[in-house]
């Protein structure tokens, strides 16, 4: 056996029936057999003494003492111990520089573990270049273990073209030990298909891209034994939704602390930077938007280097992607058909955090299917829809769409397709004389386009431009303009623009543009008013399908909106001096979204408002002077309401035809005495008003958020839909009782804040999925009998002046493992605690709390980066700030024991 060890082999000792010291040391019953044994071997004896010495230092199995001393279970403990043991051989090749995977693997092993004993299917998708490949491995080498049958199957996207589909079900049948040949697909299928029910297996499929793929090698994933796991890893979301993965993991870019541990370990093979690259680092990896292939490629490429080299790379890559991340990013590019790559190229110029309705307007104008063309960028991982409908693009496709474009002419701007910098686009239409004709399709002569300032506009003309040089861009469908002047009288330019943004002094506007086919007419920030007359120019715009006019302040009526019947969207935004909407308005009949927040003096919303029976979303926030009774009636398709911080004090008119509302926003209407009845479709709900009750909510099924706040006349909370994810109750001061919170089960935030009267909080323990709690200024509150059920709580705030724990309940916090943040201030009935149990803590705030002694466990926070003990002065407590790694703040009293420690960084420590 030790002859064994010394080539390679491992040794797995089974102690049957004798302990390892006296295999070890040769004594007892072994002992004495040993040594009459020896007396025969004498020339072997001392080497025997030696290998029995080493065995028996070898951690093994000791039957008394394994499984219950059942030596079946023995048994099968070393026959899974051995199998992973040799299927070790079988590991994934990962790279040795992970960082941040770890809670990736973790939800998805969550995930396959959901239920054992079906068959499990998960698909990891997201952009090319961001670790789907290397984090399925991880996975995979988990599994490997508890599987018999197992298959990789690399590159699929790539191996599927260059050796077809047939090779890789070959490859598949190979990996499960059988021996048929496959001729052809249908073929491959038949074998897959009915050879392998009886098998339990692990097959992970990288990289494809088409569903016959996936249909070709795994069928309908009833082809394998329960129990069977099936990894897919894909650019495109479709492909998973399309065959039914109903378990999809969407991977993300990694975090900028971790983007720099990575791309330290390739740069400099260590965790961070030295000090002298420590901002050229920190630059570089500011470009890659925590794009691991990004910083791997880019960080190893560097690795000793020169400091000038560095900065030429720096240089560069704020221009476009490194190369090979560039061409991997180029399959997902090339993938697009011809009006996909178009609107790609529109929003990596142009359109990031651009709201997607006004483009898909243009888009559509255009013919290129907008809807389609952005679900495939979506599921591609090629863009992202965030809050509000706008666009997100990563910065490394941004810079790819951009080099595209470039590539298209690298010397002479006028001939690429879309111009996004400034001084470009002036240049172009500065040689308007020495140039026939340009390409250009999308123009922005504006050098801050997308900063949204309403409050401001410029004063003065920055510059003025000719109709003379505008006839050279006969192609253009996007211009985007600020604070300029046009001259000139042609009254024939622009006959294929679709959008116009002409910030700042548009007065010249209209009466020298052909505009015809627009659909989108920005005017915003403007100083135009109800007056101006290139109001009668505009009625030639039968099209017009956006009318922005945010922060025009000049403006005290709006205009008449007759001629623009197909009008779908209204934008009034910060128009601070607006006074009335005129009567007009019910002529826009298509409108489905009017914006009037921040329009201060606007005082009423006209009658004619309920002809509008397609507006969807109305949104009067910060509308001050607004006041009255809102005329609810005829909008019957609306979805969103929002009233926010407004004089209103009623609805004339009721809710039961408002099938479609999802959205009723009032909060900070202080004015507020009575809500009707609401309809079931309501998914949020915001109310405040100091002399308001709440009607009937349990009938809400739908109802996702409430939040109640500042409503004093509330003493009683009615009974809540079961369906609720957030709570909020807020300065309702004469709230007494809530109701039985047991049956919210789905609740995962919930926030109560100054209600002085509340004593109790029945049903805590049933708030199976709540992940944050906040309990603030409830000062009779006596316990929180239930808090230890919360096991899915990751953020517990408590401020409280009250005996908000009794010394069960604190022992209760000391079993909410995933607790990542607990904020627990002025709480004077808190002594000891104990979070040794708490190892997923980041931060840990105790302050003010006078009785607090002791923090017991404390040194095995790994994870702590903010740590506050200040104003607790009955603490004994010597901080070794060494065995925090990841500490970044620290709060503790002046006489605290606070030792210099090297090798950790604080970034603010308050003493």
């Amino acid at each position: 056996m030790t002859e064994c060890i010394k080539s390679g082999h491992i040794v797995l000792p089974i102690f049957y029936h004798v302990e390892p010291t006296h295999v070890r040391k040769q004594e007892g019953s072994f002992g004495e057999i040993f040594s009459h044994l020896s007396r025969k071997y004498k020339e072997d004896v001392e080497k025997w003494k030696e290998a029995l010495r080493e065995v028996g230092s070898i951690k093994g199995w000791e039957p008394a003492k394994t499984a219950d001393g059942h030596e079946g279970k023995l048994v099968e403990q070393v026959v899974i111990k051995v199998l992973s043991e040799l299927k070790k051989a079988f590991l994934l090749v990962v790279p040795e520089q992970l960082v941040g995977i770890e809670n990736a693997v973790k939800a998805i092993l969550r995930l396959l573990d959901d239920n054992a004993n079906d068959t499990q299917i998960i698909g990891i998708h997201g952009m090319g270049g961001i670790g789907k490949t290397t984090l399925a491995k991880v996975v995979y080498n988990n599994l490997l273990g508890q599987f018999q049958y197992h298959s990789f199957i690399a590159d699929i996207r790539e191996s599927s073209r260059r050796n077809s589909i047939p090779y890789l079900q070959q490859q598949l049948i190979a990996d499960m030990k059988e021996e048929d040949r496959v001729f052809h697909m249908d073929g491959g299928i038949r074998i897959l298909e009915s050879r392998f029910k009886h098998k339990k297996v692990l097959i992970l499929l990288d990289d494809v891209d088409d569903i016959n793929q996936i249909t070709a090698l795994v069928g309908k994933f009833d082809w394998f034994a329960m129990g069977s796991k099936i990894i897919i890893t894909t650019r495109s979301r479709f492909v998973l939704e399309k065959v039914g993965v109903k378990n999809e993991y969407e991977l993300k870019e990694i975090a900028e602390d971790e983007s720099l541990i990575l791309f330290s370990r390739h740069a400099f093979l260590k965790d961070s930077p030295p000090s002298e690259f420590d901002s050229l680092s920190r630059a570089i990896v500011s470009t890659t938007g925590g794009l691991p292939l990004a910083l791997e490629v880019i960080g190893s490429s560097l690795c000793g280097r020169k400091r000038k080299i560095w900065e030429e790379t720096l240089k560069e890559l704020q221009k476009v992607p490194h190369e090979r991340v560039r061409e991997k990013l180029m399959i997902s590019y090339n993938a697009l058909n011809y009006n996909e790559k178009q609107i790609f190229l529109d929003i990596a110029c142009f359109f990031i955090g651009e709201d997607l309705r006004y483009a898909s307007y243009m888009w559509d104008a255009c013919g290129y299917g907008p809807w389609m063309g952005i679900e495939t960028l979506s599921f591609m991982s090629l863009i992202k829809i965030g809050d509000h409908g706008k666009v997100q693009m990563h910065d490394q496709l941004r810079d790819l769409g951009r080099e595209i474009v470039q590539q298209e002419d690298y010397e002479v701007p006028m001939n690429r397709s879309r111009l996004w910098m400034h001084d470009e686009a002036v240049e172009v239409l500065e040689r308007h004389k020495e140039i026939q004709k340009v390409r250009v399709r999308l123009l922005c002569l504006d050098k801050d386009w997308t900063k949204e300032d309403f409050f401001l506009f410029p004063s003065e003309l920055k510059r003025e431009f000719t109709t003379e040089q505008f006839q050279t861009l006969p192609n253009l469908r996007f211009l985007a303009v600020r604070g300029a002047k046009l001259i000139g009288d042609s009254r024939n330019l622009l006959y294929d623009l679709r959008w116009l943004m002409w910030r700042g002094r548009p007065a010249f506007v209209a009466t020298n543009f052909c505009l015809e086919k627009l659909v989108i007419l920005d005017l915003s920030r403007s100083d135009i008013s109800e007056r101006w007359e290139g109001w009668s120019h505009l009625k030639m715009l039968k099209h017009l399908k956006v009318l922005d006019l945010r922060g025009c302040n000049c403006l005290n009526v709006t205009p008449d909106l007759s001629a623009f019947p197909n009008l779908e969207i209204f934008q009034l935004k910060a128009c601070r001096n607006l006074k009335q909407i005129h009567p007009s308005i019910g002529a826009a009949k298509g409108l489905i979204f009017l914006d009037l927040q921040g329009c201060d003096e606007l005082q009423e919303l006209p009658q004619e408002m309920g002809k509008l029976g397609n507006l969807e979303e109305l949104d009067a926030t910060g509308c001050k002077s607004l006041r009255g009774e809102i005329h609810i009636v005829g909008l019957f398709s609306l979805k969103i309401l929002r009233l926010n911080l407004t004089g209103v004090f009623g609805f004339h008119g009721t809710f039961d035809k408002f099938s479609c509302l999802e959205k009723l926003e009032l909060d900070n209407c202080k004015m507020l005495q009575s809500l009707p009845e609401l309809p079931a479709s309501l998914t949020v709900l915001k109310v405040t008003g100091q002399y308001c009750t709440l009607p009937r909510l349990s009938h809400l099924i739908h109802l996702k958020a409430l939040t109640v706040r500042g409503c004093p006349l509330l003493e009683f909370m009615p009974e809540l839909p079961s369906g609720l994810l957030e709570l909020a109750i807020i300065r309702c001061s004469n709230l007494k009782e809530l109701p039985n919170l047991s049956s919210l089960e789905f609740l995962s935030k919930f926030l109560l804040n100054s209600c002085g009267e509340l004593m109790e909080i029945k049903g805590l323990e049933g708030l199976k999925s709540l992940a944050r709690l906040t309990i603030a200024q409830c000062s009779k509150l006596s316990n929180l009998d239930g808090i230890e059920h919360l096991q899915s709580l990751t953020w517990l705030l408590l401020l409280s002046n009250g005996p908000i724990f009794n010394d069960d309940q604190v022992s209760g916090l000391e079993k909410l493992k995933n607790l990542e943040q607990l904020n627990i201030q002025n709480c004077q009935s808190l002594a000891r605690l104990d979070v040794s149990q708490l190892t997923r803590l980041e931060e840990l705030v105790l302050c003010r709390c006078h009785n607090l002694l002791e923090i017991k466990g404390i040194e095995r926070l790994k994870k702590l980066k903010k740590l506050d003990i200040s104003g607790c002065p009955s603490i004994d407590i010597a901080l070794d700030l060494s065995c925090f790694d990841s500490l970044r703040y620290v709060g503790v009293d002046e006489r605290l024991n606070l030792p210099d420690v090297q090798g950790v960084t604080i970034e603010r420590c308050q003493v």
